[in-house]
């Protein structure tokens, strides 16, 4: 199984195969990569790494062989190549489930969903019972483009560690329980200045920019990360440099991708600011109402087992 990726590379490897069915799948497919590639992730694409000449036999089995997961990109086209064993897509089929059968390794091979009103009719035979991943939709969901990345990293959510069995006793209250961790505002550490990308500057528009990593304090839930990205897009004050859409959550960083340092420090440092004040005061507010409720809640549970209990004492069956 590849669950110690993490610990043995820094950059996961991964070979994306697709059936070379239209221009605009390509272009997708190499979209997709080239995003992975800004996350951290080593992606091997025919488009970069085929050349005229090639044996592409040999390509397929070294890219299913040499990687640590294999991106299937699944639409009816591919399902109907790769059962029926036809192409290149076929040929990859009958190297992807022998090493199935040899390593016992499903875990490398992962759907993405692209294209079809049904799984059934997108997925190979061999894949139909797999966990898959959903891209359909232009632009797809960040949610489950994020599940794809923490898989590829290593950094899915696992379960927290069990705590002492409890002490019974004969008479146990029932009580809803309030959240034991208060809501802890997150800030913006700074800039990673080593992860700051460098522009092209090839002349073309747009080629000045390029992408500038901030460290936050901690890890942000789904929750947080969506309301900031809201925050970014939707500011309630901005200034007529601000460039919606350029944000984006990954793990503990938030990133603007196509824009400069001096944007930052001119124009985007206050919009920054805004979107994180914004977002931690209304999850803060949000978790007072969830305690505020839990605590109605339990008062008046006590209040009636309290009266039950008075009701009981004056009833007697004695007389």
């Amino acid at each position: 199984m590849t669950t110690d990726i993490e610990s043995k590379r820094l950059h996961p490897k991964a070979f994306l195969s697709y059936a070379w069915e239209s221009n605009e799948l390509r272009e997708w497919v190499r979209d997709l990569a080239t995003r992975l590639r800004s996350d951290g992730i080593d992606v091997m694409l025919d488009q970069w790494s085929l050349h005229p000449g090639d044996e592409l036999p040999q390509f397929m089995e070294n890219a299913v062989r040499d990687n640590d997961y294999v991106l299937i990109i699944c639409t009816p086209y591919y399902a109907e190549r790769s059962n029926q064993r036809r192409g290149g897509v076929g040929y990859e089929g009958d190297i992807m489930t022998a090493e199935v059968l040899n390593t016992r390794n499903k875990h490398k091979f992962i759907p993405l969903f692209r294209a079809g009103d049904h799984w059934e009719a997108a997925s190979p035979t061999w894949l139909q019972g797999a966990y898959r991943i959903d891209f359909r939709g232009d632009p797809y969901s960040d949610e489950q483009y994020y599940d794809l990345l923490t898989t590829l990293h290593g950094k899915r959510a696992v379960a927290p560690p069990m705590g002492p069995k409890p002490v019974f006793v004969k008479k146990m209250n029932r009580q809803p329980t309030t959240s034991a961790q208060p809501f802890e505002p997150i800030t913006i550490m700074g800039v990673v200045v080593d992860e700051v990308t460098v522009p092209q500057n090839d002349g073309t528009p747009g080629s000045a920019l390029y992408r500038i990593p901030f460290q936050l304090s901690q890890r942000p839930s789904y929750e947080w990360s969506k309301i900031f990205i809201e925050k970014w897009n939707h500011p309630s004050s901005y200034t007529t440099m601000h460039r919606p859409g350029i944000a984006n959550i990954s793990d503990d960083r938030v990133y603007l991708d196509g824009t400069t340092l001096e944007e930052v420090e001119k124009y985007h440092r206050n919009t920054l600011k805004l979107a994180l004040k914004e977002t931690n005061q209304f999850l803060a507010a949000q978790e007072q109402d969830k305690r505020i409720k839990n605590e109605r809640e339990r008062q008046r549970l006590e209040e009636h087992q309290q009266t039950v209990r008075d009701l009981s004492n004056r009833i007697s069956f004695n007389d």
